[in-house]
Order: structure tokens, then C-alpha cells, then sequence
């Protein structure tokens, strides 16, 4: 029975109940990452599936001091409940970081502490996704705001993604075709591509949207995580009345700690609370007030000049590996920052096949068709190779690139 017929019909347990389920329930796709996880919890496999950063860059002992001195020093108030924005002197952290990176003055009042920045998708979608509205995004795009929009029912208009970022030309297609309500994307090491947008491109599509009624989401979760060290502008610096930014703690912090932020004009804003409101109350007051004291007294920057070290050499070791191994007629992307490499398989081979067949040589990967709102993706995959030893990666790409030349024999 299909998702669809579930959802209206409903479905029975043992005893004969009948369940019945919301409409929108059949429109969103479940997370094909979160099941492939459960496979490769066997410490056999080498996964380049999931999308977690290195366990080994996680500073354990930092975060243990950090959340020692809140509990010493003001711990009934960190475990009491708190405002739906969140701590002030974080969010006043993050402004402050806005300006230090990229030059951008935004007020702490403009930003909303929320739990990861998928928190932020879902509160987007609630205050600006009515069923039926016209979603832009790229193509192949982020699963995880695939799944969160779709439980409001949009609909999507994917935008092909090149290696400078997306298309100018389909894009300015589709706003002159459909009254698209919001274009989202991820400009910086996108998920799950790896494709950095250009400054020129940025330009671009910023000129598109001047003076149209369209927002633009500009996920920022890898912004931190620049091979060079070098941040390309924002969105807001051309359109600040127009851009929604979304930040995460995951990929430089923790990502246990499910801390994101998004950033909004004062209008939107005051919508994202209020659902916010409806939906937790407040993001976990106790991880704010422990990402604080972290942030403030140890040199975070070191430590993501050492992340960006670590997945800069692991990303050119992947890329170099599948130069050396891979069949000719494989397609890869070369990151400039992330955690991502896209690669596009031979004419004719499924990346569901290559994705059982490996599997059965203990390496997991993850097929490209859950990027896609239009059923797209069935020759790519997305390696991730920030959670793998170099050791596992030549191991991992090895077993990968002879599974594909069996495949691409005549």
C-alpha cells in the first residue's frame, strides 16, 4: 500500500483499529539518510552516507568546562524555563560574528535561537508556505528542506545548479512564470552538490529578485567551512529586506547540542516567534547558555581553522582518489569547502544499484533521487567526507570505484 493510500485511508493495527492520517502526511517524503544511518550503524561499514561532521574535531573537554562553569555559576537560572527568542548575549555573539565575517549589521533582535537549523525550515514553512505556493529551489537540493516544506504543501519549482551556483536564466524563467513565494537555497559548499555559488552568480540572481515580491532563504550551514578561509558575501548585502538567513552551531560546535539561528527582517520575524511559540515555547535554555560560555572562552576560531584544515586535505584526498580510480566517465564535483562531493555515474547505471552493490562490500553511500522534487537524480550519488580517517577513504573509494568499472564494462 503507497504512503498516499495510508494517509487516507488510514492503516490497521493488531487489533483491528483503524489509524487515520493528516493529507499533508502522503506529501512528505521520509528521510532516506535517517534509514540508511540505521544500516551503517554496523562498525563494519565505511560510510560516505550520513552527513556528520568528525567526531575526532568535537571538543569534549571544552564543552565539559563550558557547561561546568554555567551549572557552577548560574545553574537554577540555565535550567529555568526562557524567552522564545533566546539568550540575548548569544544572539548578540552571533550579530557580532555577522559583522567580524562578513560585514553585515544585524541586530540581535533580528535573530531567533532555534533547535538546529532545521528548526528553521519548519518555522519558515509554517509562516510562509500556504498549500499550493510556489516554492523555488535548487536542483538537486537539500532533502532535509525538501521534507520540511512539504508538509506545507507547496509547489516546488527546482532550478538546475552548476558548478558556479544556480542557472540565471531558468530562474528568471520561473519568476516570470509562476509568483514564486520564496527561492531557498544554499549558496555556500551546498548540500548536497558541494557547489560554492560565485560572486558574480550571487550578483545575478540578487538582480532577479530586486523589487519582486519573492523572499530568499539563504542557508548558511557550511558558511564557516571555507577551504580558504575567505567568506563570499551574503545575500542580505544585496537584498537585506528581502533575505531570511539560517546558521547552525552543528558543523563548528556540536551538533548534539541542536543549535541553529536564523536571521529575519522584523516583520518576518515576529511571525517565526510566534509560531515558534506554538511549536516549543524556546530552544533548550541550558545549551544556549553552555554554547555561550564556549564560544567566549574558548578560540573558536582556531578550532575551525582546524576543521577546515582536516576537511580540506580529506576532501582532496576523496577527489583525487576518484581522478586516479574512477571510469572517465564519471562525473565529480571538486568542493571548495563543506562536507560533500557530487558525482554523476555513466549513462545507464542506476545509483540504487551501485548503492546495494557496494553495500555488499561494506561501504555505504547515498543515491541522489531524495535531492530531487521532480524525479530526478537516479545516476548520482552524494559522498560525504568529512566523517571518515583517511584510511577509510582510500578503502571506501577504492571498493566504490571497482563496483562502478564492473558496472561500466560493456
Amino acid at each position: 500500500m503507497s504512503q498516499q493510500t495510508l494517509s487516507k485511508a488510514g492503516t490497521k493495527a493488531s487489533s483491528g483499529y483503524k489509524y487515520t492520517f493528516a493529507a499533508r502526511m502522503a506529501k512528505t517524503p521520509k528521510s532516506f539518510i535517517r534509514e540508511i544511518l540505521k544500516v551503517t550503524e554496523d562498525p563494519r561499514i565505511i560510510s560516505f552516507a550520513g552527513g556528520l561532521p568528525n567526531p575526532e574535531l568535537i571538543d569534549v573537554d571544552g564543552v565539559a568546562r563550558a557547561t561546568a562553569a554555567v551549572l557552577a555559576e548560574d545553574g537554577r537560572v540555565a535550567l529555568q524555563y526562557s524567552t522564545t527568542e533566546g539568550y540575548r548575549p548569544l544572539r548578540q555573539f552571533i550579530a557580532d560574528r555577522y559583522k567580524k565575517r562578513l560585514g553585515l549589521d544585524i541586530s540581535p533582535d533580528e535573530i531567533l535561537i532555534t533547535n538546529g537549523s532545521q528548526q528553521c525550515l519548519d518555522l519558515i514553512g509554517k509562516v510562509l508556505i500556504s498549500a499550493g505556493d510556489h516554492v523555488a529551489i535548487e536542483r538537486p537540493g537539500y532533502l532535509g528542506a525538501i521534507q520540511a516544506f512539504s508538509l506545507y504543501e507547496p509547489v516546488f519549482h527546482p532550478v538546475l545548479l552548476h558548478e558556479d551556483g544556480l542557472d540565471p536564466a531558468q530562474f528568471a524563467h520561473e519568476l516570470k512564470a509562476n509568483p514564486i513565494r520564496f527561492f531557498y537555497g544554499v549558496p555556500n559548499s551546498q548540500n548536497p552538490s558541494g557547489v560554492t555559488y560565485s560572486e558574480q552568480r550571487r550578483k545575478d540572481i540578487a538582480e532577479l529578485l530586486r523589487g519582486k515580491n519573492t523572499l530568499l532563504v539563504e542557508d548558511d550551514a557550511y558558511g564557516e567551512l571555507n577551504f580558504a578561509g575567505k567568506s563570499l558575501p551574503s545575500f542580505r548585502q544585496y537584498l537585506p529586506e528581502q533575505t531570511i538567513i539560517t546558521g547552525s552551531f552543528s558543523k563548528i560546535l556540536a551538533p548534539g547540542i541542536r543549535m541553529g539561528w536564523v536571521v529575519a527582517p522584523p516583520a518576518i520575524m515576529e511571525q517565526l516567534v510566534i509560531a515558534k511559540q506554538a511549536s516549543d515555547l524556546h530552544s533548550n535554555y541550558l545549551s544556549q547558555r553552555i554554547a555561550y560560555e564556549y564560544l567566549t572562552h574558548e578560540d573558536i576560531d582556531t578550532k575551525i581553522r582546524v576543521i577546515q584544515a582536516r576537511y580540506k586535505a580529506q576532501a582532496e584526498l576523496m577527489v583525487s582518489l576518484m581522478k586516479e580510480l574512477m571510469p572517465a566517465s564519471v562525473r565529480f564535483t571538486t568542493p571548495q569547502g563543506g562536507m560533500f562531493v557530487w558525482v554523476t555515474l555513466p549513462e545507464g547505471i542506476s545509483s540504487m544499484e551501485v548503492f546495494e552493490r557496494v553495500l555488499k562490500e561494506d561501504v555505504a553511500v547515498l543515491p541522489g533521487t531524495p535531492f530531487y522534487t521532480d524525479g530526478g537524480g537516479k545516476d548520482t550519488l552524494r559522498l560525504n567526507f568529512s566523517n571518515s580517517s583517511p584510511e577509510k577513504i582510500r578503502a571506501g573509494i577504492g571498493r566504490l570505484a571497482r563496483v562502478i568499472r564492473d558496472m561500466d564494462r560493456p
